[in-house]
């Protein structure tokens, strides 16, 4: 049976509760968002030594933030009421250096703000930090030259993941409640699983950021990271909305998606794959985790079978569609910008320009073909549960695993297959933690929800964190590092 052992954690009381139950607080003016701000700094300047999540802070700008938080928004659901949150350092912040993890960009301080930032800013979320990324969001394992590397909580010799490290880490060590993600390849998902926290994929312009140069691009998305699910719902409920900035945006729903979290019951049919098909290699005790954990989540009221439909052709679709972005990003990159690229990154922009009209023609077919086997899915079943990822934190050196489940990995990508699915079908996907497994490190489970289906994930994701006795909480870094 997955361990859901007890943790240490020494930092402000008010760091260790919920961001939902620090709302309501604020909400009732049992707290102020000034004892906040200084709670939040207390535990960032405690931990960040040892974990180098947020990189960079923003102290003068938020105690000028919390001076103009009104009460006009204060009976949307959404409603952070002067809560603390992080910003990924992909995501501009006003007046805040904003480095893409680039030294071409070290020094960039943004003259505006993404739209998202200033949704959230607007509905009393208070930026404290940037998080750290690896270069321009590219790669599994948080590291770049301008900041260095992010460890993980849970024993810093070991790699956070990516391209979120930075903003797991901090939930994790409770540097903040709630923090900001981004995903294409598992950037959010993998980083939740790696640091025992909760991070949401959303559907394809559920939450509307800054288009840039290519605003109809559907693959990377912005979402909510957190340490319970109630609170990643709070959060997507504060990000949701239409933004005309944005061409694939779409309106909030009129039923907040806290509600629908509230009213998870364990009454799921879950398809379940440990390798999506033998499309992803899985270590052992990664699986024997998983097995142990998805029988807690059976115990809890769920029906659960072993299935996985076919999705033929899902692993050069991705690679095809990622090649689009890169090449689109490198269309006009600056060559003071590209020239300090890392190696990985140059050779994304060089297979992405290097495609065939045929190729991107295979991708655009392939992938509605996997949609549609994903919607066949969804008439039997309400999630299918796969791994975050296949693997354990591998040691925080390695720039990417190259052996899983005893299989030899040729590409930096490859141990992150898991993550291809719902980037390809545009479906939205959430990690939850379901316990501690192997040398007391934390374990998630990947759930895809049906197109458009947030509420109905986020139910299912509070179902499987009440089987197996989650939420975790906040903990201190277990410094394993010389």
């Amino acid at each position: 049976m997955p361990d859901t052992q007890s943790t240490t954690f020494t930092g402000p009381e008010l760091c260790r509760l919920e961001a939902h139950e620090v709302v309501a607080l604020l909400r009732a003016r049992d707290v102020s968002p000034r004892e906040l701000l200084s709670a939040a700094f207390e535990r960032i300047e405690a931990v960040e030594p040892m974990i180098n999540a947020m990189p960079v802070t923003c102290r003068e700008r938020a105690a000028q933030a919390v001076e103009l938080i009104g009460d006009h928004h204060i009976n949307h659901h959404g409603w952070l009421a002067g809560l603390p949150i992080g910003i990924k350092d992909l995501t501009a912040v006003k007046g805040v250096r904003t480095t893409f993890g680039s030294k071409g960009l070290a020094d960039f301080v943004p003259n505006a703000s993404d739209p998202l930032v200033e949704r959230l800013e607007e509905r009393g979320g208070v930026v404290v930090g940037k998080t750290n990324t690896p270069e321009f969001g590219a790669g599994g394992n948080t590291f770049n030259d301008v900041f260095g590397r992010t460890r993980n909580p849970w024993d810093t010799s070991l790699n956070a993941a990516g391209s979120s490290g930075g903003a797991a880490a901090s939930l994790a060590t409770g540097e903040v409640w709630l923090s900001h993600g981004s995903d294409h390849g598992g950037s959010l998902r993998t980083p939740a699983a790696y640091c025992g926290i909760v991070g949401l994929r959303p559907s394809p312009g559920r939450v509307a950021s800054g288009p840039g140069e290519a605003g109809y691009f559907i693959e990377g998305a912005q979402g909510p990271m957190a340490r319970s699910v109630r609170d990643c719902a709070l959060f997507l409920d504060a990000m949701a909305g239409f933004e005309p900035r944005l061409p694939i945006s779409y309106p909030a729903p009129d039923t907040p998606f806290q509600e629908a979290v509230a009213q998870a019951d364990g009454a799921l049919r879950i398809a379940f794959s440990p390798d999506l098909n033998g499309l992803s290699p899985i270590d052992a005790e990664m699986e024997v985790h998983l097995r142990a954990a998805m029988a807690q989540i059976e115990g809890g009221g769920a029906v659960i079978e072993e299935f996985c439909p076919d999705l033929g052709g899902l692993e050069p679709t991705y690679h095809t569609l990622r090649g689009m972005m890169w090449a689109t990003v490198a269309r006009r990159m600056p060559d003071e910008i590209s020239r300090h690229f890392k190696a990985t990154l140059a050779e994304n922009m060089a297979f992405g320009q290097a495609l065939t009209m045929d190729d991107i023609a295979d991708a655009n077919l392939n992938r509605t073909t996997i949609f549609n086997s994903m919607l066949d899915l969804f008439e039997t079943f309400d999630v299918l549960a796969c791994p975050t990822v296949g693997c354990m934190p591998h040691p925080i050196e390695e720039e990417w695993v190259r052996e899983v489940g005893g299989q030899r990995l040729a590409g930096y990508m490859d141990w992150l297959r898991f993550a291809f699915l719902a980037t390809v079908t545009g479906l939205p996907a959430i990690s939850v933690p379901v316990g501690i497994g192997p040398r007391g490190l934390p374990v998630g489970l990947q759930l895809i929800g049906p197109p458009r289906g947030e509420a109905k994930l986020l139910a299912a994701a509070r179902s499987v964190e009440v089987a197996v006795g989650g939420p975790l909480g906040p903990v201190d870094p277990v410094v394993t590092h010389l």
